[in-house]
């Protein structure tokens, strides 16, 4: 099953956190099929001196949706990322499931596509490097037309 990633860091070696990602989820999610160049942007949601690098990268994978997202957890835990009840705020590691096949999940812990793809060109523009044919499940629109 392919599943797409999308990874963001604004603390520390932030290139350094998302080459790790990549590496750990190579190890423990499956093979890594394509990456994006890595970005540079200001945050989004939230104000911080600190800009972002972000990217986004294409698996094959045998686990599960939910499977990929606590192996992504677990990930972001090891690399540092403290969560907090606060929303958004700086962190060493962000790995979001952007999309899982076609699949469209929406679970109290679980929802695919990320809902907020079409908000945020930090994401569209590495999926429009590595997938542009992709169909949105939800809108029917392939990646590189939106």
């Amino acid at each position: 099953m392919k599943i797409v990633l999308g990874f963001g860091s604004n603390l520390g070696d932030r290139e350094q956190y998302i080459n790790s990602a990549y590496k750990l989820l190579e190890e423990r999610l499956g093979e890594l099929i394509n990456k994006s160049s890595l970005i540079e942007t200001l945050p989004w949601g939230f104000e911080s001196k600190n800009s972002f690098i972000n990217s986004a990268a294409l698996f094959e994978t045998k686990a599960t949706p939910h499977q990929a997202l606590t192996i992504c957890n677990e990930i972001e835990k090891e690399l540092g990322r403290v969560r907090t009840e606060q929303g958004y705020q700086n962190r060493t590691i962000d790995i979001d499931i952007l999309f899982y096949e076609n699949q469209i999940i929406n679970s109290p812990t679980l929802i695919i596509p990320h809902p907020l793809i079409l908000e945020r060109d930090f994401v569209l523009i590495p999926l429009k490097e590595i997938i542009p044919e992709l169909i949105h499940p939800l809108i029917q629109k392939k990646i590189k037309e939106i």
